[in-house]
C-alpha cells in the first residue's frame, strides 16, 4: 500500500478517535455560539483537566474548519482574561500546526488539488514567492483570506514550518487576546461592571493594536 495511503489511513483514524473521545464526554454537542454557556459548564466540571479538554477541541475545531471566535471566547468564559489567553494561544497553535503538516506531509495530493482550484490561494502562494514570511504576516492580520483555509494552503508554500508557527503566533495573539477579553467580560458581566468594562477596554485596545500593524508594515516597505 501506499505510504501516503497508511500516513491519510492513520491520522483519520486518530482524529476521528480524539472527535468520539470528546463526543463521549459531551463537549462536541453544543458548537454554536448560543450553546457556549453549555460548553462552558461541561468544560468546567473536568477540573484540572479542563485545560487539555479545552484544547484538544481547539485543535478539533481548527482542522475541521469550525469557528474560532466562539472557540476563543469560551476560553475567556471558563478561564478567565489571562489562562484564558494561554489557553487558547496553545490550542490554536497546535490547530495551525497540525492543519499545515496534514497538507505537506500527510494528505498533500487530496488537498493540493482542492485548493489549486481556488483563487485565493493561488494569491497566497504567489505572495510567498515574492513576500516570504511577510504574506503570512498579512494575511494573518488582515481578514481577507478565510483562516482555516490559510492553515491548509501555507502547508503547499514553500513557506518553513518553524517560521509559520512562529510568525502566525506572533500574529494572532493580539486577536487571541482581544476575543478572549471579550468571554471574560460576559462571565462577569452580571456582577462586575467595572470588570466587565475593564475586559472589553483590553479587548477594543488589541483590536486597535492589530489594525495598526499592516500600515506600519507597509510604511517600512516603502521606505526600504
Amino acid at each position: 500500500m501506499n505510504k501516503n495511503v497508511i500516513k491519510l489511513l492513520c491520522f483519520v483514524v486518530l482524529i476521528i478517535a480524539v472527535y468520539l473521545l470528546l463526543q463521549y464526554i459531551g463537549i462536541t454537542k453544543n458548537l454554536s455560539r448560543d450553546d457556549i454557556p453549555k460548553l462552558k459548564a461541561e468544560i468546567s466540571n473536568f477540573g484540572v483537566f479542563a485545560p487539555l479538554v479545552y484544547i484538544g477541541f481547539y485543535v478539533l475545531a481548527t482542522i475541521f474548519f469550525l469557528p474560532g471566535l466562539p472557540v476563543t471566547m469560551l476560553s475567556g468564559l471558563v478561564f478567565g482574561p489571562l489562562w484564558g489567553v494561554v489557553y487558547a494561544s496553545i490550542g490554536s497553535v497546535i490547530g495551525i500546526s497540525c492543519a499545515f503538516l496534514i497538507a505537506r506531509y500527510v494528505a498533500r495530493g487530496m488537498i493540493e488539488g482542492w485548493v489549486n482550484r481556488n483563487a485565493q490561494f493561488r494569491r497566497i502562494d504567489e505572495g510567498v514567492r515574492r513576500q516570504g514570511w511577510r504574506m503570512l504576516m498579512i494575511t494573518r492580520l488582515v481578514p481577507v483570506f478565510p483562516f482555516n483555509l490559510q492553515n491548509y494552503a501555507y502547508g503547499l508554500t514553500k513557506i518553513g514550518f518553524v517560521t509559520f508557527v512562529s510568525v502566525s503566533w506572533v500574529c494572532m495573539l493580539p486577536g487571541t487576546a482581544a476575543y478572549v477579553q471579550l468571554g471574560a467580560a460576559v462571565n462577569v458581566g452580571e456582577g462586575n461592571i467595572k470588570k466587565t468594562l475593564f475586559y472589553l477596554a483590553g479587548a477594543a485596545l488589541c483590536v486597535v493594536l492589530v489594525s495598526l500593524i499592516p500600515s506600519i508594515v507597509r510604511k517600512r516597505q516603502s521606505m526600504s
